[in-house]
């Protein structure tokens, strides 16, 4: 009987760990209050936003001492992983990033050079996407999309 507990308690340990070691190798997207900055880094400010349907927001982000660019894609209310994406594409270089998955709270960082350039950026929740062409630059008017695929 005693080797009996010892075997089931064994047993329990080792589903509890596996169970625990699942759980904190899920996807940094995990952790609750998101932001930009918690995304793409301290020195990142938010430059401008788009949103996703209800679902959430991508945020385009701006790094003075760097000059990159940095977009984040999070989710309004975190939960069950779905389809989450963030892209940033610099025409004049056509350097671009990307990060998408299913994740439990964002998407990114995806970053790329854009000091003095116009960016186009966006990303997607499940299946409701936003592109921002054009964006932040003073010589091109900045055009916007929303929609379900």
């Amino acid at each position: 009987m005693r080797i009996t507990r010892s075997i089931a308690a064994a047993g329990a340990l080792t589903a509890l760990a596996v169970a625990g070691t699942t759980a904190l190798s899920a996807t940094a997207s995990a952790a609750p209050n998101v932001t930009p900055q918690g995304v793409c880094g301290s020195a990142y400010k938010t430059v401008n936003s788009a949103a996703v349907g209800s679902r959430g927001t991508v945020y385009l982000t701006y790094n003075s001492s760097n000059g990159k660019n940095c977009v984040a894609t999070i989710r309004t209310n975190p939960g069950t992983a779905t389809y989450v994406s963030a892209y940033i594409y610099v025409p004049d270089t056509e350097e671009w990033a990307g990060d998408d998955g299913n994740y439990t709270s964002y998407a990114g960082p995806a970053s790329v050079y854009g000091k003095g350039h116009c960016v186009s950026w966006g990303g997607a929740i499940d299946n409701v996407y936003v592109s921002v062409e054009n964006s932040n630059c003073s010589t091109l008017k900045e055009h916007r999309v929303t929609g379900v695929r």
